[in-house]
């Protein structure tokens, strides 16, 4: 008998699975319907010898101290810093947009100070915030929408900007400094010796057993466990009751070319004239030295595993449907992207899973203290019902 039966082996569930098997001692099961660990994060070396991500890139940023002091008691890490460069008008040009971008861009020699002046001068005004271009016309303006966001979103979610929530093109920050790092966190460090062997470090206890290239639908029922963590669709779990939640998918197109280097930086955007959105190249992030190199074409599609969540208010409605049922669903618990039809990042992922851990063991604490006040009034009740109480003539007992 398991005590947990977790469902797919990615951040989620394999954050949950090393909790509760090494600090709360659980019998763990953790299944996964792919033939690997780690998820999306997945990488390994490929017939060249290059350390490669199979699902695209994973650039691992956090600002939470706690969530990168826990994933460091399963790896030591490679510090470095995500840099992207679009292809604009027949330039390489930094994103998210900064100082070098426009005077670069556009041949001109402004100071940050006049930089805010000049986005001021060509923004937008947009009274109520509400979708993806309102953020970006607001910010910067109509022409640098069309030159960097609108296509490279129709491509990557198959709507136009003003189709989609404001939470898509809000990730994507504007600066007037030259700072050219893609992100900004307080940790920004890659797994020195790669994300799957953080994984199997973190699912390496003997109260884990791992089962993969299995559908949790076909054990369920002949496994004996006591409660479900479940990190994939939720609208699966439910045999879309309420029809299909939308996602997006990707067609990765990995290459190993007979050269040292290929990008002049880890990734290049293509908003505009490739049917690809961008190009990798992986050892920019895992500072491998390899006489070749390899990269990976990203396809935007609407069919095939799904990876992004589409943020529109009727979908948000629709996941609300599945998430009242799962609410109502005892002994399972529904935690990660998929189950909570979020667009998470890892770390997010990760604290989430942290957090699920916390409330699991808060309530097993709570009943066992329950249990113990029954047991005490069980027995507090039998004594008064097994002992004979005297009455002495002036009533005192």
């Amino acid at each position: 008998m398991f005590d947990y039966l977790i469902v797919g082996a990615g951040f989620a569930g394999s954050v949950l699975a090393e909790r509760l098997a090494t600090r709360s001692n659980k019998k763990v099961l953790i299944i996964d319907k792919r033939s690997h660990i780690a998820g999306n994060a997945y990488d390994h070396f490929n017939e060249e010898g290059i350390l490669v991500h199979k699902y695209g890139p994973h650039i691992f940023h956090t600002n939470s101290k706690d969530v990168f002091d826990y994933l460091s008691q399963f790896t030591e890490w490679r510090s470095y810093e995500h840099r992207v460069l679009a292809s604009v008008d027949g330039q390489l040009v930094p994103i998210p947009i900064n100082l070098d971008t426009i005077n670069k861009l556009y041949g001109l020699n402004l100071t940050s100070f006049e930089l805010e002046d000049w986005f001021e001068s060509v923004a937008e005004s947009v009274p109520v915030i509400k979708t993806s271009e309102d953020v970006v016309v607001s910010k910067v303006g109509r022409e640098l929408y069309e030159k960097f966001f609108r296509n490279y979103t129709r491509k990557q979610w198959g709507m136009d900007p003003s189709e989609l929530d404001k939470s898509v093109t809000s990730r994507v920050p504007t600066r007037t400094n030259r700072d050219g790092r893609y992100f900004t966190d307080s940790y920004q460090a890659m797994p020195l010796h790669g994300f799957t062997k953080m994984f199997e470090n973190m699912l390496s206890h003997p109260n884990i057993k791992i089962m993969l290239n299995t559908d949790y639908k076909e054990i369920m029922d002949i496994i004996p466990y006591k409660e479900m963590i479940f990190t994939g669709p939720v609208d699966e779990y439910f045999d879309y009751k309420f029809g299909k939640l939308p996602y997006r998918s990707l067609e990765f197109k990995h290459e190993t070319l007979n050269t040292e280097t290929f990008l002049p930086t880890a990734v290049v955007n293509y908003p505009n004239e490739q049917p690809y959105t961008r190009i990798t190249e992986f050892k920019y992030l895992t500072g491998q030295k390899h006489p070749k190199t390899s990269v990976v074409y990203e396809y935007p599609q609407a069919d095939g595993d799904p990876y992004y969540p589409v943020p529109r208010p009727e979908n948000a409605e629709l996941y609300n449907k599945y998430k009242k049922l799962a609410d109502q669903t005892p002994g399972v618990h529904f935690v990660g992207r998929l189950a909570t039809y979020k667009y998470y990042n890892m770390d997010q992922v990760v604290a989430q899973a942290l957090t699920l851990y916390k409330k699991i063991t808060e309530k097993v604490e709570e009943d066992k203290t329950i249990a113990e006040i029954e047991k005490i009034v069980i027995k507090g009740k039998s004594s008064l019902n097994g002992s004979s109480i005297k009455i002495s003539p002036n009533g005192a007992h």
